[in-house]
């Protein structure tokens, strides 16, 4: 079973990501090691896509170097 959006959102708010907020149901989350804002999409209770989850942990990752 696929994590949900607000699983994603923890995960970034944990690295130190910041929400910029969006438009609807997006947020915008920023860090300052990171070149482009990560953008997720969908209710907190929705079912977290596979381009989130791919999304998500290479800006994970690129916070970190």
């Amino acid at each position: 079973m696929p994590p949900k959006v607000r699983e994603l959102i923890a995960q970034l708010e944990r690295a130190g990501f910041i929400n910029r907020d969006g438009k609807g149901s997006h947020r915008n989350f920023v860090h300052p090691r990171v070149s482009k804002p990560v953008t997720i999409a969908g209710h907190l209770s929705d079912d977290a896509k596979e381009y989130q989850l791919r999304a998500v942990k290479s800006a994970i990752e690129e916070s970190r170097k």
